[in-house]
């Protein structure tokens, strides 16, 4: 007798599915019977909050983004040697160079700022920061960090994902999937465009493999922040309606087929959308702000891109306020190519500086006085760096293998640097950091064992820092 076997994919069941199906349901009315409210709903909803792996440092995340690369040699990395060997050949002054992006090798170029000692802790800033410099000690500025690709894309990719390939998740949806969110009424994951999408686009905030729900929302620069959240219905029974309509054919689809994320996270994502039509109008509405508060952002600034980027960071802490789990802030446009200064350096960065100086330091004062910022992790970092060596006559290529980011608040030791470059700000030469490192200390002060936050796909448990990634214990307090 033959036997014919026929090949078939097998599509998991989520827990809600095996729980009703299994035992004639019953799996499902015990878990009722069993569990409060709260901890049934974490298991039907991908954002309800979650514990930890150990206590937690830091509650949220505030992650300043700087688009394009900032000089480090030209704001917090001082160098007194660009000044002594300014003018000469870079070549025959640093020795063996790496190939750049454009592989256009100028003279040595000294910073056109001055810098200078700040606070107790005596933390070297230039001149471009004038108002962060006041917040120098509660900054821990790390001045080792590399990446492992010198083009924008890639790089961008790496810093946000832990990978330079496409389409891996961010590590905004990797803190929202360990930990969830305490606010149910907003995207635990929420990205704050100033004007500009980083190269490589919205892959940047995607959710990748994990669930859809955990992907990032892009809420605009402006009053209408995200796309429809005013209701076009003439009545909010009619839309709830509309709603109770969908709930009901997508959860049909479950039923036959079992366990589809685009369905999971569509019916979490519908539900979202509802709650963000009362939830988004209010916390874009500033009137309840005090003009000193609004001041102190720089809303009132001449130019523009303050106002927008200050308007940000005030948004930024509202979210805290409302328990959301990580917020990324981008830059605002009109200076220059981001930070992307291959000339023009000085007009460009300038530009920029002025442009997040103010509200940056109004962020961290903002916080402080609320008794947040132990609570809130705050992340100031590009891609890159730049190199000390100038690209054509006034500008500054690429540089991955030595740059400064830095952390504030939620657990971090102010007024301190961590590693070094050479004399030149070119590579770094003491306690090294890689992006897994910086991934993984994140992790860490959120309660979250970077190795064990996993998820499953493609036959592998896939983790934001790959198979790599040490915590910097030395930066904790």
């Amino acid at each position: 007798m033959k036997h014919h076997c026929k090949n078939f994919q097998h599509t998991p069941l989520s827990r809600r599915e095996m729980l009703n199906r299994c035992a004639m349901g019953f799996g499902g009315l015990a878990l009722s019977s069993m569990l409060s409210q709260e901890t049934a709903a974490e298991i039907t909803n991908p954002l309800a909050p979650k514990l930890g792996h150990f206590k937690a440092r830091a509650k949220n995340v505030i992650f300043l983004y700087m688009d394009g690369g900032p000089s480090q040699v030209d704001i917090f990395d001082y160098k007194p040697a660009l000044s002594t060997y300014d003018g000469q050949n870079a070549r025959e002054a640093m020795g063996k160079l790496e190939p750049t992006q454009f592989d256009n090798i100028g003279k040595v170029m000294k910073s056109p700022w001055d810098f200078k000692q700040h606070g107790e802790s005596g933390l070297w800033v230039s001149d471009l920061f004038p108002e962060i410099s006041k917040m120098a000690d509660e900054l821990c500025v790390i001045k080792s960090m590399t990446s492992k690709f010198s083009e924008h894309t890639f790089a961008n990719y790496f810093l946000h994902t832990g990978s330079g390939l496409q389409g891996r998740p961010s590590m905004g949806s990797w803190v929202g999937y360990g930990l969830g969110s305490v606010n149910q009424n907003l995207p635990g994951f929420v990205v704050l465009n100033g004007g500009l999408i980083p190269p490589g686009g919205l892959d940047n905030f995607g959710s990748g493999f994990l669930p859809a729900a955990y992907q990032g929302s892009v809420f605009n620069a402006g009053a209408a922040p995200v796309a429809n959240i005013h209701p076009t219905e003439s009545s909010s029974e009619l839309q709830v309606s509309k709603l109770d309509f969908l709930r009901q054919l997508d959860e049909h689809s479950l039923a036959d087929l079992g366990a589809v994320d685009k369905i999971e996270s569509a019916i979490s994502n519908y539900e979202t959308a509802f709650n963000m039509q009362a939830a988004v109008p209010e916390l874009m509405d500033l009137d309840g702000e005090s003009d000193q508060i609004k001041k102190m952002y720089g809303l009132d600034d001449p130019a523009s891109g303050t106002k927008t980027f200050g308007r940000q960071c005030l948004v930024a802490r509202r979210l805290i306020e409302r328990g959301v789990r990580f917020i990324e802030v981008t830059c605002p446009g009109g200076a220059g190519d981001r930070w992307d200064q291959h000339g023009n350096l000085k007009d460009g960065h300038e530009k920029n500086c002025h442009n997040v100086d103010q509200p940056i330091a109004a962020l961290l004062r903002d916080l402080k006085g609320r008794g947040l910022l132990d609570e809130t992790l705050v992340i100031w970092s590009g891609e890159f760096g730049r190199t000390p060596f100038a690209q054509g006559s006034n500008g500054r290529d690429h540089n991955p293998w030595g740059f400064t980011s830095w952390m504030a608040g939620g657990g971090i030791k102010g007024g301190m640097t961590y590693g070094a470059t050479d004399d030149f700000g070119y590579k770094a030469i003491d306690n090294k950091v890689e992006m897994h490192d910086f991934h993984a200390t994140i992790l860490h002060l959120l309660g979250v064992e970077h190795t064990q936050s996993t998820f499953r796909f493609s036959g592998r448990d896939m983790r934001l820092t790959d198979v790599h990634g040490h915590v910097l214990h030395d930066i904790i307090a």
